[in-house]
C-alpha cells in the first residue's frame, strides 16, 4: 500500500509565555489523528505535518485556539495585472473571499489586493493562484519592486498613447462619413474595400486587448466591459465585412461604428491609466519621507543598516538634518524636530528624554539617541500610507 500523502504547515503562534505553553500546544495537536507537531517557543512557531485525509489545517488552527493561544493573521499585498474595469476587481475580491480564512479587498485604482489570511488555512501561493484562475496575473508586492512597478505603469501608459494615435488616424477617415448622416442623403465617402482595410487593424490589432480580456473573464466564469466591447464591435465589423466581400451594395456597412467605439474606449482607458499614475503620487511622496537606512547602536558603535531590518528596542542615532527612520522614544539628547508632515505645524517641536519621535519627521539642530518602538508597518507614517491607499 502506498504511503499516505502529508502536508507541512509552518504556523506563527501568539500568546506563549514560557516553554510550558509550547508543550501544551504540542500535546493538544498531537492528539489529532494524523498530526505530528514541533513547537518552537523561541521562534513562536509550530511546524505541523498532517495527513489531509485524517485532519485538516482548519482543525489544527481550531485546536490551537481551544488551547488558549492563537495563530495571528498575516497581511499580504498583491500586484494584479489585467484588470480592465471595476467588475474585474469585484470578481477577484469575491473569488478570494471564498477561500477559507481569507479576507481580501481589491483596489482597482492601484491595481492591488490587500489580503488578510490565516497561515495554514491559506498561503500566498494559493492566493496568487486563485487570482490567476480568475483570469488575471498576480505577484506578491514588496517595497523592492516599487520602482519597477512604477516604470511598468509608465511604459504601459506610453504604449496606450501610441496605440490611441494610430487608432485615431485610422478611424478619422471612417468617421468622416458619419457626418453625411446629418444631410438628407447618406453617402459613403470611401470605397468599401478601403473602409475594410482601415477598420481591420483597429478591430484585431488595436482592439486585441478586448478579446484577450473578454476571454479571460469568460474563462473565469464572469463577464466584464471587454466582453461587451468585443461582442458589439465584432458584430458590426463582421456584418460589414460579409456585406463588403459578398458585394451586397444595397446593404449598409458599419466599419465606422466598430472603429470609433474601439477608439473612444481606448481613449477612456488612457485617461484611466493617467489617473492611476496620479493616484500613486501622494503615496510615493509619503514613502520618500522615510529614509532607507538608519544608524543603530551595536555594542555601543553606530552601524548603518536598512530600516527594514530594524526591530523594536533598537537604539538609533539621529544627527542634525536627518529624517527619523521609525517611531521611537528619545533616550538622550535634545533637539527641535520638524513634525509638519504629521501636524501641519511649521515650528519645530522641542524633543528631550522620554519624548516621542515619529518616522518621516526631520531632526533639525541637535543629536538624538532614540529607542525604536514602532517599526515597519507599525509606524504612524506606515499607517498614513495605508489609509491613503484605502481612500483611493
Amino acid at each position: 500500500m502506498d504511503a499516505l500523502p502529508t502536508v507541512r504547515l509552518d504556523l506563527p503562534l501568539a500568546g506563549m509565555t514560557c516553554a510550558a505553553c509550547a508543550a501544551r500546544i504540542e500535546k493538544a495537536l498531537n492528539k489529532l489523528p494524523g498530526v505530528a507537531v514541533n513547537v518552537n517557543f523561541a521562534a513562536e512557531s509550530a511546524q505541523v505535518t498532517l495527513q489531509p485525509n485524517l485532519s485538516s489545517p482548519a482543525a489544527v488552527v481550531e485546536a490551537i485556539r481551544r488551547t488558549g493561544y492563537s495563530v495571528p493573521e498575516q497581511v499580504a499585498e498583491f500586484q494584479i495585472y489585467g484588470m480592465t474595469c471595476v467588475a474585474c476587481a469585484t470578481r477577484i475580491e469575491i473569488a478570494l473571499n471564498k477561500l477559507e480564512g481569507v479576507k481580501a479587498a481589491v483596489n482597482f485604482a492601484s491595481e492591488t489586493a490587500r489580503v488578510r489570511y490565516l497561515p495554514g488555512l491559506a498561503t500566498s501561493e494559493q492566493i496568487a493562484g486563485t487570482i490567476r484562475k480568475a483570469g488575471y496575473e498576480a505577484s506578491e508586492r514588496v517595497e523592492a519592486n516599487a520602482e519597477e512597478e512604477k516604470a511598468r505603469r509608465a511604459a504601459a501608459y506610453h504604449a496606450e498613447l501610441r496605440l490611441l494615435w494610430i487608432s485615431i488616424a485610422l478611424s478619422l477617415p471612417l468617421a468622416a462619413g458619419m457626418f453625411s448622416m446629418f444631410g438628407d442623403v447618406h453617402s459613403e465617402l470611401l470605397p468599401r474595400w478601403l473602409q475594410l482595410a482601415l477598420a481591420t487593424p483597429v478591430q484585431f490589432w488595436i482592439g486585441r486587448r478586448f478579446y484577450v480580456g473578454g476571454y479571460k473573464a469568460l474563462r473565469g466564469g464572469g463577464a466584464n466591459m471587454d466582453v461587451l466591447v468585443a461582442l458589439g464591435t465584432t458584430m458590426a465589423y463582421g456584418l460589414s465585412a460579409i456585406v463588403t466581400l459578398a458585394g451586397l451594395a444595397h446593404q449598409h456597412v458599419y466599419f465606422e461604428a466598430s472603429a470609433v467605439i474601439i477608439t473612444l474606449v481606448l481613449l477612456g482607458k488612457l485617461l484611466e491609466a493617467r489617473a492611476k499614475l496620479g493616484t500613486s503620487a501622494a503615496i510615493e511622496a509619503l514613502v520618500r519621507l522615510q529614509p532607507k537606512t538608519a544608524r543603530v547602536e551595536r555594542d555601543g558603535v553606530p552601524v548603518e543598516i536598512p530600516v527594514a531590518s530594524m526591530q523594536a528596542g533598537d537604539v538609533f542615532v539621529i544627527r542634525p538634518g536627518e529624517s527619523i527612520p521609525v517611531d521611537g522614544l528619545v533616550v538622550s539628547g535634545e533637539s527641535g524636530v520638524d513634525e509638519s508632515m504629521l501636524t501641519g505645524e511649521s515650528l519645530p517641536m522641542h524633543k528631550r528624554t522620554n519624548d516621542k519621535v515619529y518616522a518621516g519627521t526631520l531632526n533639525q539642530q541637535g543629536l538624538l539617541r532614540c529607542r525604536a518602538e514602532g517599526v515597519g508597518a507599525a509606524t504612524m507614517l506606515a499607517g498614513i500610507i495605508r489609509l491613503v491607499r484605502e481612500a483611493q
